[in-house]
């Protein structure tokens, strides 16, 4: 195959096979705790991280967006136990904000256009140094799913019940976002800011669509984002386009699909 030929194709590939997974498994959690915009929000969130990084004068604005994530996450935890706004309201505070912030600080003496690069994020780019720091985040995840997904899943169907077993939910809350804004802010500069949301809902939410029980949940989460991120990068080599929104294509192809048992009684209903 042609593109095997390239090294930075080799290395997307590979980064694809780490990422992809992480991002399934987390959505899965995050579809049922009805945070689909909760990543969108860290994201935008990203560009206030990096203009305090500048403010800071930091080379690598990585750790700024780290930390103001994760004020972002604590405070979205915070809040949600405190009011009563439901979580996607309290988000879209938070987005809004985030956003607005950033932009403001970055755009002060026409700096903006230096940044826009993370809108759109570029997997091309990866080097083999960071795949290698994909594999232990990756592992990382894997390690924590298996210890606390069951808190995590209990949480997410009933917190009074969870905490009539004694688990800590504010706790068991703030970690997870934690980890899901870590991860976010790690991608950003190969996923881009537009796209990474979808990476995290599209393949969940079609494979909640298939699903019949919480393994197979999990597993056609991580069937499905590796397949569509395999194929969108191909295809992206092909076509000339921008990988990460050619991969969002393909897991948006594969939610449509998921449709398709749902719509069939409709169909043949109105046939009749």
């Amino acid at each position: 195959m042609e593109w095997t030929q390239y090294l930075f194709m080799r290395n997307a590939f590979l980064a694809i096979i780490l990422v992809t997974p992480i991002f399934a498994l987390l959505g899965t959690m995050v579809v049922n705790n009805r945070m689909a915009f909760f990543s969108d929000s860290l994201g935008h969130s990203a560009f206030t991280g990096i203009a305090l990084g500048v403010i800071m004068g930091l080379r690598d604005p990585l750790i700024s967006m780290i930390a103001f994530a994760g004020i972002v996450s604590i405070s979205f935890c915070i809040i949600k136990k405190l009011t009563r706004f439901s979580p996607d309201t309290i988000i879209g505070v938070f987005s809004a904000t985030s956003i607005a912030l950033g932009v403001v600080i970055l755009s002060r003496g026409g700096g903006f256009s230096k940044y826009s690069s993370f809108l759109i994020g570029d997997i091309l780019s990866i080097t083999s140094l960071e795949i290698i720091a994909l594999s232990f985040v990756l592992l990382a995840v894997l390690v924590y799913w298996f210890l606390f997904f069951n808190n995590l899943f209990l949480v997410s169907v009933n917190t009074v019940l969870a905490k009539s077993r004694g688990i800590k939910v504010l706790m068991t809350e703030i970690i997870f976002v934690l980890l899901i804004a870590v991860i976010v802010m790690v991608s950003i500069q190969w996923i881009g800011i537009l796209v990474i949301n979808a990476l995290l809902i599209l393949p969940a939410a079609a494979a909640r669509n298939l699903a019949m029980n919480m393994q197979t949940y999990n597993l056609l989460a991580v069937t499905i984002s590796l397949l569509a991120g395999i194929i969108g990068l191909i295809l992206s080599y092909y076509w000339g386009t921008a990988a990460g929104a050619t991969i969002v294509l393909c897991n948006a192809t594969f939610f449509l699909a998921s449709l398709l048992p749902e719509l069939r009684p409709l169909l043949n209903t109105t046939r009749t």
